[in-house]
C-alpha cells in the first residue's frame, strides 16, 4: 500500500498565506459593499517598468520568427542574464563571481524551499524566529523538525529569537546547527544585519563547517549604503553562504516569475562541491525559467531599467514611512520600513496577532499579517506592508488612526 509523507501532519495547519487569503474571502462574501484595503500580503501593485516590459515584447517577436526562436533554455538560465546579475548586483560591490555560481529560476520561494533537498536529512537546522514561514515549513516536510511542542516550537529545530530587546538580530545557536537561515532585509520584521552581525556569522559558519542559506530578496530596498547588500562582501562568505535574490519585488516580478541563487565553487561539504549538487538537482527536477522572462529580467540592468525600477522602490519605500510615521503619531510603536518595505507593528496590551487581525479586518476594512504566523516570537505584533497603492495606504492609516488612536 502506498504511504503518504506523514511529516505534513506535523506542519501547522495551512500555509499563512492562503489561511489570510481564505479569511478575507469569508469576510469579503458576508460583506460584499466593505472597501477592503489590503497591506497584508506583500504583493505589488505598480505595473511593469516600460524597459521590462519592451524587452519582454521585443523577446516574444523573437520567439515568432524561425530564425530566432528559443526552445528549451540551460537549466542554469541564459548568459546574458548571468552577466548582468554578476555586474548590477556583485561586481558592482566588489564581489567576484563566475557565471556558473549563478542560477537562474522562477521564483526565490521555489529554491529557498527546495535547497535542503541537498542536505543530509539527520542535518540540523537553525532559523530565526520571527521569519518567513517557508524556511521551516519545508524542513518539517523533510523530517528535520522533530515534534511539536506546546509553545509553537518544534524539538529538533534550533530557534534564534528576534525581538526588540536583541533589535531583532539572531544570536548564535545555543547549540551546533548546520544549516542557517538567514533573511536580511528580514520579513517579517524589517530589520536589517550590519556588517558586524553577518561577519559574526560566516565565523560561525566557518568554525562549525555550518552553511549559511542567506535570503536577500529585499536588498534593493536597503537605504543605507553601510548595511552589506549581498553576504559575499564579507570575506570568507564564498566558503559558507548560498545567497538568493528575486525580481519579485525589485522588479515588481510577483506575476512574472524571476529569481537566481548564487551557489559558490568555494562552498564544500563532505568533499563534494554545492554547485555541482544543486546544479545536478535543477537539471532532474527544473527546465529553466522562460526567455521571454530572462529578458525582462535582463532589461532590470539597462540605465532605463534601473531608473524605473528604483523610481518603483522609491514609491513602497515612501509608503512605508507613511505607515510608520502614521503609527508612532497614534502613539504605537513600530520597528522596520526604513531599509525594507515591511513594518512591523507592536500590538497595544496583550491581544493575540490573530484576534487583532480579525479586529482590524472588522473594524477597519485593513488586512494585515498576525505575527505569531512567522514563528512564537511574532506573537504580539502585525506586519502592514508598503506595497499598496499610495492613497489607499494613506486611507488605511487615517482609518487605523481614528480607531485606535
Amino acid at each position: 500500500m502506498a504511504q503518504i509523507n506523514f511529516n505534513y501532519d506535523a506542519l501547522s495547519g495551512n500555509y499563512l498565506f492562503a489561511e489570510i487569503a481564505r479569511k478575507i474571502s469569508a469576510y469579503r462574501a458576508a460583506h460584499p459593499d466593505a472597501k477592503i484595503i489590503r497591506l497584508g500580503i506583500g504583493d505589488v501593485t505598480l505595473p511593469l517598468a516600460p524597459a521590462v516590459v519592451a524587452a519582454m515584447h521585443e523577446a516574444v517577436d523573437e520567439l515568432s520568427r524561425a530564425a530566432s526562436f528559443h526552445g528549451y533554455g540551460p537549466e542554469r538560465g541564459y548568459d546574458f542574464l548571468a552577466e548582468a546579475i554578476l555586474q548590477g548586483e556583485y561586481r558592482s560591490r566588489g564581489v567576484d563571481l563566475d557565471l556558473d555560481e549563478i542560477f537562474i529560476s522562477d521564483g526565490s520561494k521555489c529554491d529557498v524551499g527546495n535547497i535542503q533537498e541537498i542536505f543530509a536529512p539527520e542535518s540540523v537546522v537553525a532559523v530565526a524566529d520571527p521569519v518567513y514561514p517557508v524556511y521551516l515549513d519545508s524542513n518539517v516536510m523533510a523530517g528535520r523538525a522533530g515534534t511539536k511542542q506546546s509553545d509553537g516550537h518544534y524539538s529538533s529545530i534550533v530557534y534564534l529569537p528576534c525581538t526588540a530587546e536583541n533589535n531583532f538580530a539572531p544570536s548564535l545557536p545555543s547549540r551546533k546547527a548546520d544549516l542557517i537561515y538567514l533573511c536580511s532585509p528580514n520579513n517579517p520584521t524589517g530589520e536589517v544585519l550590519s556588517v558586524e552581525e553577518l561577519t559574526k556569522w560566516v565565523a560561525y559558519a566557518r568554525e562549525n563547517d555550518a552553511v549559511i542559506l542567506y535570503d536577500s530578496a529585499y536588498s534593493s530596498y536597503i537605504q543605507d549604503e553601510k548595511v552589506p547588500h549581498s553576504i559575499y562582501e564579507i570575506p570568507g562568505a564564498k566558503e559558507v553562504a548560498v545567497e538568493f535574490k528575486s525580481f519579485s519585488k525589485t522588479a515588481g516580478f510577483t506575476g512574472v516569475r524571476c529569481a537566481f541563487t548564487v551557489v559558490p565553487k568555494a562552498l564544500e561539504r563532505s568533499g563534494r562541491k554545492l554547485n555541482d549538487l544543486w546544479n545536478r538537482r535543477q537539471c532532474t527536477k527544473f527546465n529553466g525559467a522562460s526567455y521571454i522572462v530572462q529578458r525582462g529580467a535582463a532589461a532590470v540592468y539597462s540605465p532605463a531599467g534601473r531608473e524605473e525600477t528604483q523610481g518603483q522602490i522609491a514609491y513602497y519605500m515612501e509608503n512605508a514611512r507613511i505607515i510608520r510615521t502614521g503609527l508612532e503619531e497614534a502613539g504605537f510603536t513600530c520597528y522596520g520600513g526604513r531599509n525594507a518595505p515591511y513594518i512591523w507593528w507592536r500590538l497595544p496590551g496583550k491581544i493575540p496577532s490573530r484576534v487583532f487581525f480579525e479586529k482590524l479586518l472588522e473594524e477597519c476594512q485593513v488586512v494585515g499579517t498576525p505575527g505569531v504566523g512567522f514563528g512564537p516570537c511574532g506573537e504580539g505584533y502585525l506586519r502592514l506592508t508598503a506595497f499598496g497603492e499610495r492613497e489607499q495606504t494613506r486611507e488605511a492609516i487615517g482609518r487605523i488612526q481614528k480607531k485606535f488612536a
